[in-house]
């Protein structure tokens, strides 16, 4: 409706199986009845937990939250692998059975270290990295061969928290602390292959983006705007801050530098916080000055 404001902030959703992310972006510019929202960070429509969204200016957040390391609860199996590295894909192979049953605790415990730290990763095939500028998994849909390349990622915790032995395959229950970018299906493809049994991703939940946490998630059916955290809130909670006043606020609102301001903060990009607790914008270093990367609109609720 006329003179009604546009709502604008960061969203926490959890979101739930069987859903894309962007399915989740269209409920959500449905709920608030604007066009503006965006995401930081997909989720497959398999997997369930933390998506962040923003809304109206604070899309313009997004792009440092999206580089936030993650947390992750996942649910491998191994004695099997599929094309997709995951349980929505087709069964590639089967492992023996008594390959399967010779497999020791301490076997799979010294091939999750062997995934710890900073390693090379090469993504499943059916990632959303493009390839000659199409998404690898439309390709790989496509019956097309895809090959991408490895990427340094860094896995700082891989930790088993139960094992469970079946029948035709050892199921493992863990928590995964990553950078962004990292695949936990290439996790369980690359532990399957370590052991020789193969591996697939049953379950898989973000629990955290950054500082964002699960816990502050709302679900589908309580998408609302007084659900949004403030462009402020959300921007300390991913950035560095810096508080200026009104004059310094306008100076960096028209592109002008902050002289000397770059001791003022610990590290850059850092999130420019008015008077009132409005965010101005973010911040990048220019020598020992500080200036705008980012300005928000100033039409901020």
């Amino acid at each position: 409706m006329a003179g009604e404001v546009a709502p604008t902030g960061v969203l926490l959703v959890d979101k739930p199986g069987g859903l894309t992310s962007h399915d989740v972006v269209s409920r959500t510019r449905r709920a608030l009845n604007t066009r503006k929202v965006g995401h930081a960070g997909t989720l497959d429509p398999m997997a369930t937990g933390l998506l962040v969204l923003g809304v109206g200016g604070a899309t313009r957040l997004l792009t440092y939250i999206v580089g936030l390391d993650k947390t992750y609860e996942t649910t491998i199996v191994l004695g099997a692998s599929t094309d997709t590295d995951d349980a929505d894909g087709t069964l590639v192979e089967r492992a023996d059975a008594a390959r399967l049953a010779a497999v020791t605790d301490e076997e799979i415990r010294a091939g999750v270290d062997e995934l710890t730290g900073d390693i090379e990763q090469v993504p499943s095939t059916v990632s959303a990295i493009k390839v000659a500028g199409k998404r690898a998994y439309d390709l790989a849909r496509a019956g097309e061969d895809v090959v991408l390349a490895a990427r340094a990622v860094t896995v700082s915790r891989f930790e088993v928290l139960a094992i469970r032995r079946r029948e035709q395959a050892i199921e493992l229950d863990a928590v995964v602390d990553c950078s962004s970018g990292t695949y936990i299906r290439a996790l369980a493809r690359d532990l399957g292959a370590a052991l020789s049994v193969g591996g697939h991703l049953t379950a898989l939940r973000r629990t955290r983006i950054g500082s964002f946490d699960l816990s502050g998630a709302v679900d589908l059916e309580h998408i609302a705007a007084d659900a949004l955290l403030p462009p402020a809130d959300a921007a300390a909670l991913a950035l560095p801050t810096l508080t200026v006043g009104d004059d310094e606020a306008r100076d960096l609102r028209h592109g002008k530098r902050l002289p000397g301001a770059a001791s003022r903060v610990s590290a850059t990009p850092a999130a420019a916080i008015g008077p009132g607790g409005t965010l101005i914008g973010v911040l990048e270093r220019r020598g020992a000055d500080l200036k705008s990367a980012m300005n928000m609109p100033e039409e901020q609720p």
